[in-house]
């Protein structure tokens, strides 16, 4: 099996090097720029025209040729995607390029033959920290200590300016080699207001703010969490990691956030694109398949949080989100709201789990 991984690395280089960093930095925000603006006066010009015009760019500007030419064609990608998303209403509207913004430009692995020796224009040795991009020297690097071997097929380089520190970002196709699946330990993941997971074992992972009860559990949370942003993904690998890597079967929740943040009040929408739950979402899906797990995601409108986990009476009054404990008029089991919604979820996983169960004896 196949899966893209991308591995991030610290870049050191030297003056000339930083120098070329900053002028590819520059075109990335000059073409991203000029064709934005020429987008707003024709908006019916194209990704193919933009990249047929780039030869007369070029020849007006005679330094474009001096820098990597793929960075031109990458740029206009991103600019095409840009509009896309825009006209798809997923994001805003394309915003130009700030020298004082986020810089960053991606460049393709090109692989070739010559003379009967193979040859590409990004390599990287791990064991000489050493990382070779386009029109630039080798370059001094640090990241993943342990890593003794690099394996893979690099896809594209992504350089990062960040606080006046480079970074590349290492797009990987890897071989992935799966243990065979044992189901041990089951979990049931709600994804909440108040909280921001709550799984069926009773924990709790408050806002991205408040992880510190997980400092025992993670080496060196502590020094991680202080580099890290708020809202930033290392904040939200802290939480997937530990829930797959200690389950075997973990079930959440179908969210449309898209329309939960439409629908939603003021301040629930706000917390709910703040904190960000479907990128939580989006690495549970990938690393469930890194690890060999299983994700099941149950019907998005299931009512888990209204039904009783003990003998499944259903409490429509709890439509209130400000009722946080209730007690069943049935059973009279008393429940936390997000905990109880988080065991539902759990029997309704494992209804899925053993229903594809049935099907595999049954081949």
């Amino acid at each position: 099996m196949q899966i893209y991984k991308t591995y991030k690395f610290r870049l050191y280089p030297n003056d000339k090097q930083q120098e070329k960093l900053n002028s590819f930095l520059g075109t990335n925000r000059f073409i991203y720029n000029h064709y934005l603006n020429e987008k707003e006066k024709n908006n019916k010009l194209n990704l193919k025209e933009m990249k047929q015009d780039l030869i007369n760019l070029q020849k007006e500007n005679t330094w474009l040729k001096e820098v990597d030419g793929s960075i031109l064609r990458t740029t206009l990608d991103d600019l095409d995607n840009a509009f896309t998303r825009y006209y798809k209403k997923i994001s805003g509207y394309p915003k130009y390029k700030s020298y004082n913004g986020k810089q960053s430009y991606r460049t393709p692995c090109i692989r070739g033959t010559y003379k009967d020796k193979s040859y590409q224009n990004i390599k990287i040795d791990v064991e000489r920290k050493m990382l070779k991009l386009p029109k630039i020297e080798e370059i001094e690097i640090r990241g993943y200590r342990n890593l003794k071997e690099f394996n893979g097929k690099i896809i594209n380089a992504t350089i990062k300016k960040e606080a006046n520190k480079y970074y590349c970002l290492l797009l990987v196709e890897q071989d992935l080699k799966l243990e065979p699946f044992i189901p041990r330990y089951t979990v049931g993941v709600d994804l909440g207001v108040k909280d921001l997971v709550i799984t069926s074992d009773g924990l709790k992972y408050h806002k991205l703010e408040k992880l510190k009860q997980l400092e025992d559990k993670i080496k060196g949370l502590n020094k991680w969490l202080s580099r890290s942003q708020k809202r930033s993904k290392n904040r939200q690998k802290i939480i997937t990691n530990k829930i797959v890597k200690e389950n075997d079967i973990i079930i959440t929740e179908t969210l449309k956030v898209k329309e939960m943040i439409e629908k939603g009040k003021n301040k629930i929408a706000k917390y709910i694109s703040n904190s960000n739950l479907s990128e939580i979402l989006t690495q549970l899906k990938y690393k469930t398949i890194w690890y060999n797990k299983r994700l099941y995601q149950i019907y998005t409108y299931y009512p888990s949080s209204q039904t009783c986990s003990n003998c499944k009476t259903k409490n429509k009054e709890l439509k209130d989100l400000s009722i946080r404990e209730w007690e069943c008029t049935n059973c009279h089991f008393k429940h936390d709201r997000d905990i109880n919604a988080s065991l539902n979820i759990l029997d309704e996983g494992i209804k899925l789990y053993l229903k594809d169960l049935q099907i595999e004896k049954s081949i």
